[in-house]
């Protein structure tokens, strides 16, 4: 399975947009897996998406979801019509259900097990704006104009609460199995368990417990995934947090040391010359001069 597997910059790319026309970009698109949700939404033309041992024909207006993990190809009878938009997003950094709610990944992971449908017709994309919403994401992707990456989020979540309150119309429930999903974490998931507990002493074979999994073959498997070590990734995570301290806030490396999981003032310095190539003084005082 492996073999298929494509590899996605989840990391420093969470979400991606992109709009398919088939005289630029190569077709077919052979079978392949990756840890992504992926959305595609048909434009113009058609075509038919194979989902494990299911096959969907879809046509302009029409769009469908893909799971993660799920090995999938798109196919066309008339490839040379076929325009489509693609939503490809790690649903686990999403992170903005209310507290009364499960996690969305959680929600939709209990939906694939129910065997909910995942194909939708042109009268209910219209009906959840997808025209819109699509459009919006490929142009806030394409611009990067300030705030861009939060318009993604908000735009991916009205997309999927509109799925989930179709799919409550015809029986889906969110029930207490559903609940439980959120205490469970993979390889794919521990980066949430990461980012709250970031303030923590973190150690990678505490995570591989969390996952059921060995220390080495955590450690692989996290690799594989983020392209970094899980030991890197922590601290990385670290110093981004300690980026936004220093932006926008006038809290001193005591407090952010102690926030960010850094054992000490003297760590978090040595730890961020090392990833920024100055100290956090320097980089605060640079960013506030230049209007940052």
């Amino acid at each position: 399975m492996f073999d298929l597997f494509e590899q996605s910059d989840s990391l420093n790319r969470p979400i991606e947009c992109f709009e398919f026309h088939y005289h630029q970009d190569y077709f077919p698109i052979k079978t392949h897996w990756h840890y992504y949700m992926e959305i595609l939404y048909i434009i113009e033309g058609s075509a038919v998406v194979t989902s494990e041992e299911e096959r969907y024909e879809l046509t302009s207006g029409e769009m469908i979801l893909i799971p993660p993990k799920k090995l999938h190809a798109i196919l066309s009878d008339n490839p040379g019509a076929l325009v489509m938009i693609g939503l490809k997003f790690d649903i686990g950094k999403l992170q903005m259900t209310p507290r009364y709610a499960p996690k969305l990944k959680s929600i939709f992971r209990s939906a694939e097990s129910k065997k909910m449908r995942t194909h939708f017709t042109k009268e209910e994309a219209e009906k959840m704006f997808c025209p819109f919403l699509f459009r919006e994401c490929l142009n806030e992707i394409r611009n990067q104009a300030y705030g861009y990456d939060l318009f993604l989020r908000v735009n991916i979540c009205k997309l999927l609460m509109k799925v989930l309150r179709l799919w409550q119309t015809e029986g889906f429930q969110i029930d207490a199995d559903t609940f439980a999903l959120d205490e469970r974490y993979t390889v794919d998931s521990i980066t949430e368990y990461i980012d709250a507990h970031i303030n923590e002493n973190l150690k990678v074979a505490e995570l591989a417990r969390e996952c059921g999994m060995s220390y080495s073959y955590f450690a692989k498997s996290f690799l594989k995934m983020y392209g970094k070590s899980c030991k890197e990734y922590i601290e990385y995570i670290r110093i981004l947090k300690v980026e936004d301290y220093l932006l926008f806030t006038d809290f001193d490396l005591t407090y952010i040391s102690q926030e960010t999981g850094f054992s000490d003032c003297s760590h978090l310095i040595k730890s961020f010359k090392g990833f920024k190539g100055e100290t956090p003084a320097q980089y605060r005082r640079n960013r506030v001069e230049k209007g940052i």
